[in-house]
């Protein structure tokens, strides 16, 4: 029995040895791979189906997405009302979502109940019809929601930084207008529906006490049908990326607003680049988290922000590192020379062992927390699948984590935190 009387030895995480839970493979007879996590106590479970249906492959605005949002709104067999009913009934929840290279329905339920729910999803992507008066609800939805957004400087910010460093005809860069959404046609809908959902490719994730017909049940719903498996050769489509000449811009979206939205980004490669994960470390140093550079000076020294970030972009094709915070209007001048600053003190001052150390043990502490359970591992693998990484990537990252020298990061910091490289957005 443990003396209570003795408190036990503080660890820092950065001693623990961690590894990623296995990931089991399947492939259906279509080709579709289904990776499962198989662990939890609950029975619970969770299936995400996966597209390559995002705005990368639509040629007319706003089609993606909402073609990815009416899935849920009526097939040929069933109305919207009759779709929501039956997942309700077993207690189930049905997301779906559209981004950029992707789109994806998401399935929470007990896993009792996989043979009621997986047919009706299977449903959904080869019977979907997008009545008309669900489409118009949505357009006009979709039109409110904007422009309500559009009042908020941090999202105007938001869409135009994006479009300065990748292009507004770039998927990662273009955004949408009120007109776009009365552009969308339902036909345009149904085509890009058949050939990226029925026709597309698919890959499948599935985590939590996995009942013991999940993949039976799989093949017998998804496998027959005319879909692709994720690696399936297809036409490449390809997005030139054409970057805005000017590099700084001062947008007014509120006279009287009374705080500046404040976007600083850089374009940066995606994450087979061999520098990729030693500046993930880089980046929590100088505006990862809350006992990040950026934190410490601008918002607990100088007061100018309630929070201030820098992250690298999770995109598969290219990515981009930005610097994002709201500040007063009149100390918008003063924050920005502050990021500058601390820019400067890591390409001329190498880390101290201590604050390192402390990011060092906030990175792995992070991972371990994302780590706890089958729904954030089986997160882990997806994002390693879906951008084309091999499986020791993650071991290879807490490896650098834990290694990766204060000389290195300077080397880093002078590679990439150059002024000049960046382009600098205020939005008041």
């Amino acid at each position: 029995m443990p003396n209570r009387t003795i408190a036990p030895p503080i660890v820092d995480p950065v001693a623990f040895d961690i590894s990623l839970p296995a990931c089991k493979k399947y492939t259906l007879s279509n080709g579709i791979d289904v990776f499962a996590v198989d662990m939890g106590s609950e029975d619970t479970l969770m299936i995400n189906w996966v597209f390559y249906a995002g705005n990368w492959y639509e040629t007319e605005k706003a089609v993606a997405a909402a073609t990815n949002y009416l899935l849920k709104n009526g097939t040929t067999q069933r109305t919207a009302f009759e779709i929501n009913e039956h997942f309700e009934y077993y207690g189930a929840y049905l997301n779906r979502a559209c981004y950029n290279e992707t789109a994806e329905l998401t399935l929470h339920c007990l896993n009792k109940h996989v043979d009621e729910l997986v047919p009706v999803v299977a449903e959904l992507v080869t019977g979907s019809v997008f009545p008309e008066e669900e489409l118009a609800i949505y357009k006009q939805n979709a039109q409110q929601r904007l422009r309500v957004n559009l009042a908020k400087s941090e999202f105007v910010a938001g869409r135009l930084i994006d479009a300065y460093l990748f292009g507004e005809n770039h998927p990662y860069g273009k955004y949408l207008n009120l007109e776009d959404y009365d552009a969308v046609q339902r036909n345009t809908l149904l085509q890009f529906f058949d050939t990226y959902y029925r026709h597309g490719r698919c890959v499948i994730f599935a985590a939590g006490k996995l009942p013991a017909n999940l993949i039976s049940s799989l093949e017998q719903h998804f496998g027959k049908l005319p879909m692709k498996g994720h690696t399936a050769e297809t036409k490449t489509v390809q997005h030139a990326l054409q970057p805005a000449a000017q590099k700084k811009y001062n947008i007014v979206n509120d006279p009287d607003g009374v705080q500046s939205a404040i976007r600083i980004a850089r374009p940066f490669p995606n994450r087979l680049h061999p520098d990729f994960q030693k500046v993930l470390v880089l980046n929590n140093l100088f505006g990862g988290f809350f006992g990040s550079r950026l934190m410490t000076n601008i918002r607990e020294d100088k007061g100018y922000t309630y929070g201030i970030y820098s992250y690298l972009m999770n995109f598969t094709a290219e990515s981009g590192w930005i610097i994002s915070t709201e500040a007063g209007r009149q100390v918008t001048e003063a924050c920005i020379k502050e990021i500058y600053s601390e820019m400067q003190l890591l390409r001329d001052e190498p880390v101290d062992e201590e604050e390192l150390m402390m990011t060092r043990n906030y990175m792995i502490g992070s991972i371990l927390g994302d780590l706890d359970g089958p729904f954030q591992v089986i997160g882990r693998w997806k994002n390693m699948i879906l951008n084309g990484v091999d499986a020791d990537y993650f071991s290879r990252g807490i490896e650098i984590i834990k290694t990766v020298s204060a000389a290195e990061l300077q080397e880093l910091a002078n590679k990439y935190l150059q002024p000049d490289s960046f382009y600098e957005l205020v939005v008041i």
